[in-house]
């Protein structure tokens, strides 16, 4: 079915518009970031759509309502409800920017393939032209308010990294690329249009185009991140055009005293509320994922290191966390539970304070005043690759988006998408 899709829609889009996407590659992308885990979804449509099913006529201006449940839908629009036993497929009569499928208020173009995960969510997947996919990533990777070269060298490093995954279902979200849908900036869409099918090739190959925020004035290599082979394109050197972004925060080590527990009062377990709120959200969710679900109180962290050893590129190897907590099951009974990490690899750790917070492994100093933890660093992200924030000062500089491109992947050549 998925294939068939592909296969549909990709004849119909370029069948209708000959001129404009000839030969344009197709992206499929999990809409994850806003929809979430949700059962319940709401969507609507602008143009006429239509499905696989014969019988399933869908209207524009009607709000309609999908819910999941195990391995069906359930669909309500006005007075009507559908019960559907498959993923559901719209696809627009027309691909044009006048057909929209709006998804909890979030607009799409192209096909949308609503699907079940895990027999609870429901998933939906957008297919669209890679062009247009890149005028809904750029705006949300960087600001549409930086200069057009930056713009265009985001543009271009979105394309190719895009370019190399395509034969991969790519989601919304950081793992990839952050896609807003049919949410455009005029700045952005011009810089995908003046850079249209150029990529970034090395060795007449498609290279992996990674990007983050921030380096900290020291690009990273691919290989002490991800290991395998490093990258020539992927060198280890001082950027003197990213600003360092320097970073800090703190982490109490008691979060909830049991000594101020009232284990008397019904409840107890509502009451507890942990000091430093949004790391320890970071912290539950890490644990939910990894084995220990139902409800959690952060009690403790009686331990957080970083090993005194560095790569090449001054960034941190390895760490350590120790964290003390109360989990409770679904029949109500309280655990307590503790966690511990001894000197493994800190992408380990990172997660579980949050990449928000802990925010690059270019740490500077960690210490534990007064059973407080302060961590300072700076950067933001892995650093490989093209710094967004240099790329944005080059641009200021008055340098062209193909010097960026040359200075953030050296020894890379720039061509056209085949």
């Amino acid at each position: 079915m998925k294939y068939y899709l592909i296969t549909l829609f990709a004849i119909l889009v370029m069948s209708m518009y000959p001129n404009l996407y000839e030969a344009e590659e197709m992206v499929r992308v999990r809409l994850v970031n806003h929809v979430g885990d949700t059962s319940k979804i709401e969507f609507d449509l602008k143009g006429s759509y239509f499905t696989l099913d014969p019988t399933l006529k869908l209207e524009e201006g009607v709000s309609y309502t999908l819910t999941a449940s195990k391995d069906s839908f359930l669909l309500k629009g006005g007075d009507e409800s559908f019960e559907i036993n498959h993923s559901l497929i719209l696809i627009p009569e027309s691909y044009d920017y006048q057909h929209v499928v709006t998804i909890d208020e979030r607009p799409y173009l192209g096909a949308v393939e609503m699907t079940i995960e895990e027999k609870e969510f429901i998933r939906p997947i957008n297919q669209l032209p890679l062009e247009d996919y890149l005028k809904g990533v750029v705006p949300f990777e960087v600001f549409p308010e930086w200069g057009i070269e930056t713009l265009k060298a985001q543009a271009m490093a979105a394309r190719t990294y895009a370019a190399s995954h395509l034969h991969q279902e790519m989601d919304d979200t950081i793992s990839f690329q952050v896609y807003g849908g049919y949410t455009w900036s005029d700045a952005t869409t011009e810089a995908v249009n003046q850079t249209k099918d150029e990529v970034i090739m090395y060795k007449n190959k498609l290279i992996d185009a990674f990007y983050s925020a921030s380096n900290g004035g020291l690009t990273e290599s691919n290989a002490n991140v991800w290991g395998g082979k490093a990258m020539p394109y992927f060198p280890i050197k001082e950027d003197p055009y990213d600003p360092t972004h320097p970073w800090e925060f703190k982490l109490n080590q008691t979060q909830i005293n049991l000594d101020d527990i009232n284990w008397d009062d019904p409840d107890w377990w509502d009451s507890l509320k942990e000091k430093d709120q949004a790391i320890t959200l970071s912290m539950k969710k890490s644990l939910q994922k990894n084995g220990y679900p139902g409800e959690i109180k952060i009690l403790s962290v009686p331990k957080f290191a970083v090993v005194n050893q560095q790569l090449a590129s001054e960034r941190s190897i390895k760490g350590s966390i120790t964290i003390d907590f109360l989990q409770k099951l679904l029949d109500g009974t309280v655990l307590f539970q503790q966690i511990k990490l001894n000197e493994v690899n800190i992408n380990q750790i990172r997660p579980m304070i949050g990449g928000n917070t802990f925010k690059s492994y270019f740490i500077e100093e960690l210490e534990n005043n007064n059973q407080v933890y302060t961590m300072k660093g700076r950067g933001y992200g892995h650093g490989v690759g093209m710094s967004q924030w240099g790329a944005h000062i080059m641009g200021e500089e008055g340098k062209s988006y193909k010097e960026i491109i040359e200075f953030y992947y050296p020894g890379t050549s720039i061509s056209k998408l085949e």
